[in-house]
């Protein structure tokens, strides 16, 4: 196993819950080197001892010792030969395809997706097109103006009565408004205006909220029990909401009849295949009064003690180590036939 590195932090805003991924991936593949890329880009080697002392990992920012080992990333990737990656990184350069790229580029093996599935998935249109064009169910949405993005919020609103409005890429709840009125508008127009990403606001589907892991093996994509949340009265399930606990509950294995469970997991294999995702993923849907719609999926779903991925592998009756050991198993393999 010491050919492993764990990649965790960088820069985009979900990096708090790369660290709280890493920290957990690290406490299974002991023997694995930890790369941590800084908000700025540098790369740093950082010990076990220091990674699992750190507290609180969903709200604070890690803040490597000592000097980086090499000032890009893409520095130490030209240093990485013969390493496999484990891709503990979340949103931003991490998931976008970015990343992937670098690594495809230089023949090095890494788990999760592909750089041209991680774009596709990592645009939230782009993969409920690809999605809708295999037969999966999605909700009606646009892309907002930064500019102007009253005017397009209103009309939807005014056909839907609730709306969600959230980045067209990103994940982890980060940035999300449900909006259901005047005030609402203002508020999430704001938050549009000043961001530096595009949003888009969907239509809102009232039902059971559904997760899905898809995990790829030997013998091709399985489809993990499926999560359920429950959200309380006025509340919505953001950043707060799934990782600091408040005002949510996480149900694994959902307690749906049996064929809303199917149906759910047969969605998420559609999209997973359709999106061209190797590794696993993670996909979000909503059961509603004609069965589960397709939200987004995720290519690098958390791996933190709290993640719904580690829930449904638990579930299954799947440690994290036999499917750290398999992820890694088949980024070997993708490289092998690669190269």
């Amino acid at each position: 196993m010491n050919d492993v590195v764990i990649l965790f932090g960088g820069s985009s805003p979900e990096r708090r819950v790369s660290q709280a991924s890493a920290q957990n991936v690290a406490s299974v593949l002991t023997e694995a080197e930890l790369w941590f890329l800084s908000f700025a880009g540098a790369v740093y080697r950082v010990s076990a001892a220091d990674l699992q002392a750190f507290p609180r990992p969903f709200e604070n920012d890690f803040l490597p010792r000592g000097e980086p080992g090499f000032a890009t990333l893409a520095k130490a990737l030209d240093a990485g030969t013969g390493k496999v990656f484990f891709l503990g990184l979340h949103g931003g350069e991490g998931e976008d395809g970015t990343v992937q790229r670098m690594l495809e580029a230089r023949r090095l093996a890494f788990t999760g997706p592909g750089a041209a599935a991680s774009a596709k998935a990592f645009d939230k249109e782009l993969a409920k097109s690809i999605a809708s064009g295999a037969g999966v169910r999605t909700v009606e949405s646009l892309v907002l103006s930064r500019t102007a993005p009253r005017r397009a919020m209103e009309g939807l609103l005014a056909l839907h009565g609730r709306i969600v409005v959230k980045p067209v890429a990103g994940g982890s709840s980060v940035g999300l408004h449900h909006v259901g009125n005047e005030a609402d508008v203002e508020a999430a127009a704001a938050a549009i205006t000043g961001a530096p990403e595009a949003y888009l606001a969907e239509a809102f589907v009232a039902g059971t909220e559904l997760t899905v892991g898809v995990v790829d093996g030997e013998s091709g994509p399985r489809a993990l029990p499926v999560s359920e949340v429950r959200v309380q009265p006025g509340r919505a399930f953001d950043y707060e909401g799934k990782y600091l606990g408040k005002g949510t509950t996480e149900v694994t294995p959902a307690e749906v009849p049996a064929e809303v469970s199917q149906a759910a997991q047969t969605l998420a294999l559609t999209a997973h295949r359709a999106l061209g995702c190797e590794g696993y993923s993670r996909t979000d849907c909503i059961v509603g009064k004609d069965g589960p719609v397709f939200l987004e999926l995720n290519t690098l779903p958390g791996l933190t003690r709290a993640s719904f991925v580690p829930q449904q592998l638990a579930a299954e009756g799947t440690s994290l180590e036999t499917f750290l050991d398999g992820q890694l198993a088949l980024a070997r393999r993708r490289r092998d036939h690669a190269g």
